[in-house]
C-alpha cells in the first residue's frame, strides 16, 4: 500500500514591493530568479467541482495565475487576453488558472458560463491562497517556473509574453514586477494584520483543535505517523501541518463541504483551518496558559472503536503470510458462522492485522445448502484503507442467515518486506429484530479502458431504482489511478441532484458516507456515479502510465466502483422484496454501458476493445430493431456473457 506523500512545507513567499504607476517598477531593478517571490503548494476546487494541487504541475514550462472577480470588466477583459495566452502556449505546455478569493463557486461557475471561460477559475475561498500569493487587485497576473515555484512575473496580462516566452524556452527568466493600476483592489480579512497571528493562543485556540480533530489518529498504537502529545511535538510538525493543511491532506476527509452533509464529518471548519495555519505562520508560538495536549501523553488507541464499545463476537480470520514482493492472489478465507441462528448486526469493525499489507477486506455468507435461507445473505463486513466502522441505518439491520460459514476475501499487497496478517473482524448484534433489512448494491463498469498516458479520462455508469427507497451510505472505491468522483440523482422528470462530490479522490482514505438524513429516492430515478481517472506519468502513484488500464482485482489494474446502502419503502424484515433488489441489479448491467443515460445501450457506445464481440452481434440482439438494446433484450445469459467479453468471470464484490 502507498502511503499518503507528506512533505515539508517551504519558507514563506517573500513580499513583493509595492507598486506605483503602471510602468515597469525601475527601483529595485529586476531580481534574479533566485531572489524572487516564491508560492507554496496549495490544493483548490476550481469552478467545476475538479480539484487541483498546485505542485502536480511541476511538469509545466510555466504556470500562469489570474486573480480574478466576478461582474468585473477589468476581469474579463484580463480573462479575454488570458484566453488568448492559453491558446497560444497550450502546444507548448504552459498551465493557465484563475483564482478567486471573494466570490462563492456557484457564482463563480455561473460567470464562468456567462463569459464562455474555459480556464478553470480556483476559488479560494478561505483566501489563504490569495494571501500568500499577495494578491493585491484583480486582473493580476502571476507567471510561476514550476522547477523552483518562484515568480518570473507579476502584472497586466498584456506584459506576461516575454516571462512565459523565456520559461516555455527553457530559459533563465529574472522577476520582473509590472503596476496593475486598472480593477479593484481585492479585499482580504487579513490585510495589514499578520502581526497578530503571533498572538494565536495555543492552549485557548490551538490546542483544542488538535485534540478535537486529530488527536484520535495522532496517538500511540493509531493510524497517525506520529503522536501529537505536547506543543513541543506540534512545533516541530507545523511546517508539514501547514503544508498538509493547504494541501487538504489532512484531517483525511475529502467530501466537498457544499454538498451533503454526513455523520462522519471529521473535516476542519473554515475557521480552524485558518486558525492553524496563521498560527504557523506567526511563528507557532507557545503563549502563556496550560499545554492541552499534555492529557495524551501515555494515551493508547483503543482496541475497538470507543463509539460502538468491545463487539459481541469476534472473528479471527487465519492468519497469512505475506511476502517481501510480488503479486499476491486473492485469499479466501472461510470461518464457521459463528451465529447459528438468524441475527441482524447493528455494526461491524474490522481490525487489520497489518495495515501496511491489507488492501482490502470483502466478505460474504456462504449458505449451508440443507438449510434455506429465511433471511438475504451478503456482506458481513468490510475494510479498505483509511476505513472506519461500518454502522447499520438506525431501524435497519444487516443480516446473517444462521449457519453455513462466512467467507473474506483478503486482498493483500506487498510493501518490500515479510509480514504476517492476523486480521479480526467484530460483529455488534441487535438484541432486538429490525424493522428494516440493510441491502447493497454496486454501480461499476466493468468494461472500462484508460487509455496511456492520458491524465483526465472519465467513466458513467448507473442504477435505475424500481421502488421508491431510502439510502444509508455512499461509498466511492478506485485504485491508484482514481483522482475524482461524484455520485448525484436523476429523477424521472430529470431533476438532477449531486449527492457527493470527492473533487480530490485519495485511495489511502476510503470512507463509508452516511448522510445524516436518509436520501429519498423515487422509483424511476438513476443514481449515477462519475469517475474521473489520472493514468498520466505525473499521477505520482501510477503504476504504469505507459500502458492502457482495464478492470481488474490488483492495484496496478483499475475499479470503477461505488456501493450503496439503502432500503427499499416497501420491504420490511417480515415482507421481504427480493423481487426488487432482482430488478435492480438488473439495472446495472444497462448503466453500465449506457454513458448517454438514454435507458438503452447503443451501438456507439460499445467502442472498447472488449466490447467487439457484443459489438458484432447488435443487431441480432436488438430485437425490436430500435437502434438500442433494452433491459429486456440485454436480460438473457448469452447477452450477459457477450456484454462481459474477456471480462466474463468477474465478481463484482460488495466492499
Amino acid at each position: 500500500m502507498k502511503s499518503a506523500l507528506f512533505v515539508a512545507a517551504a519558507a514563506a513567499c517573500m513580499a513583493v514591493a509595492g507598486v506605483v504607476g503602471s510602468q515597469v517598477i525601475a527601483a529595485p531593478a529586476p531580481q534574479a530568479a533566485s531572489a524572487a517571490p516564491r508560492v507554496d503548494n496549495f490544493q483548490l476546487t476550481d469552478h467545476t467541482r475538479y480539484a487541483h494541487d498546485l505542485y502536480y504541475y511541476k511538469y509545466a514550462p510555466a504556470v500562469v495565475i489570474m486573480s480574478q472577480i466576478n461582474g468585473s470588466a477589468a476581469s474579463r477583459d484580463a480573462a479575454k487576453q488570458l484566453h488568448t495566452l492559453a491558446a497560444d502556449y497550450k502546444a507548448k505546455g504552459a498551465v493557465f488558472f484563475m483564482v478567486n478569493s471573494t466570490d462563492s463557486r456557484d457564482a463563480a461557475a455561473a460567470e464562468a458560463k456567462a463569459q464562455g471561460f474555459t480556464i478553470p477559475i480556483l476559488v479560494d475561498e478561505l483566501q489563504l491562497v490569495g494571501e500568500n500569493m499577495k494578491v493585491d487587485r484583480e486582473a493580476e497576473v502571476f507567471v510561476y517556473n514550476p522547477k523552483t515555484w518562484r515568480l518570473a512575473y507579476r502584472g497586466p496580462a498584456s506584459g506576461a509574453k516575454a516571462a512565459i516566452d523565456g520559461l516555455t524556452a527553457g530559459t533563465e527568466v529574472a522577476f520582473k514586477q509590472v503596476a496593475v493600476t486598472s480593477g479593484k483592489q481585492i479585499s482580504f480579512a487579513t490585510r495589514g494584520k499578520e502581526a497578530e497571528f503571533a498572538k494565536i493562543s495555543y492552549s485557548k485556540d490551538v490546542a483544542p483543535i488538535i485534540n478535537e480533530k486529530c488527536s484520535n489518529c495522532h496517538v500511540t498504537g493509531g493510524i497517525g505517523p506520529f503522536v501529537l502529545d505536547s506543543y513541543e511535538v506540534v512545533k516541530g510538525y507545523a511546517p508539514m501541518i501547514r503544508e498538509t493543511l493547504r494541501t487538504k491532506r489532512m484531517p483525511p476527509y475529502f467530501p466537498d463541504p457544499h454538498i451533503g452533509h454526513f455523520k462522519n464529518e471529521q473535516g476542519l471548519t473554515a475557521a480552524q483551518t485558518k486558525t492553524l495555519v496563521h498560527w504557523i505562520e506567526g511563528g507557532a508560538q507557545r503563549g502563556t496558559g496550560a499545554d492541552p495536549l499534555l492529557a495524551n501523553k501515555g494515551k493508547i488507541a483503543p482496541e475497538w472503536p470507543e463509539y460502538l464499545g468491545k463487539p459481541d463476537v469476534v472473528v479471527n480470520i487465519p492468519a497469512f503470510k505475506v511476502p517481501a514482493t510480488g503479486i499476491v492472489e486473492y485469499q479466501n478465507q472461510r470461518v464457521d458462522n459463528p451465529f447459528k441462528e438468524d441475527t441482524f448486526l447493528r455494526a461491524i469493525s474490522v481490525k487489520p492485522g497489518d495495515r501496511r499489507v491489507v488492501h482490502h477486506v470483502i466478505s460474504n455468507h456462504v449458505a449451508d445448502p440443507t438449510r434455506p435461507r429465511t433471511i438475504p445473505g451478503g456482506s458481513v463486513g468490510s475494510y479498505t484503507p483509511g476505513a472506519e466502522a461500518q454502522v447499520i441505518a438506525d431501524g435497519a439491520g444487516a443480516p446473517v442467515p444462521g449457519g453455513g460459514r462466512l467467507n473474506f476475501q483478503m486482498h493483500y499487497t506487498t510493501f518490500g518486506k515479510e509480514a504476517t496478517d492476523n486480521t479480526q473482524v467484530g460483529f455488534y448484534v441487535l438484541k432486538e429484530k429490525p424493522k428494516y433489512i440493510k441491502r447493497s448494491a454496486v454501480i461499476g463498469d466493468f468494461a472500462l479502458r484508460i487509455p496511456a498516458s492520458e491524465a483526465r479520462h472519465r467513466e458513467v455508469a448507473y442504477m435505475t431504482f424500481p421502488a421508491d427507497a431510502e439510502l444509508y451510505t455512499l461509498y466511492p472505491h478506485a485504485h491508484y489511478r482514481g483522482r475524482h468522483v461524484e455520485l448525484k440523482m436523476v429523477e424521472p422528470n430529470g431533476k438532477e441532484t449531486m449527492l457527493l462530490s470527492l473533487p480530490k479522490y485519495d485511495f489511502n482514505w476510503q470512507r463509508d458516507y452516511d448522510p445524516v438524513e436518509p436520501i429519498k429516492v423515487k422509483a424511476g430515478t438513476k443514481l449515477v456515479a462519475m469517475w474521473e481517472y489520472d493514468n498520466s506519468a505525473n499521477n505520482f502513484a501510477n503504476p504504469d502510465p505507459k500502458r492502457d488500464v482495464t478492470w481488474g482485482e490488483q492495484t496496478h489494474e483499475e475499479m470503477m466502483y461505488f456501493r450503496i446502502n439503502y432500503r427499499f419503502m416497501d420491504e420490511t424484515v417480515e415482507k421481504q422484496r427480493n423481487d426488487l433488489q432482482t430488478a435492480l441489479s438488473a439495472s446495472l448491467q444497462i448503466g453500465a454501458l449506457d454513458d448517454n443515460l438514454s435507458g438503452k445501450i447503443e451501438e456507439h457506445e460499445l467502442n472498447r476493445p472488449n466490447m467487439a464481440a457484443m459489438k458484432a452481434r447488435f443487431a441480432a440482439l436488438d430485437v425490436n430493431k430500435d437502434g438500442g438494446l433494452s433491459a429486456e433484450e440485454m436480460s438473457g445469459t448469452n447477452a450477459r456473457g457477450i456484454a462481459r467479453g474477456r471480462n466474463t468471470n468477474i465478481e463484482v464484490p460488495d466492499l
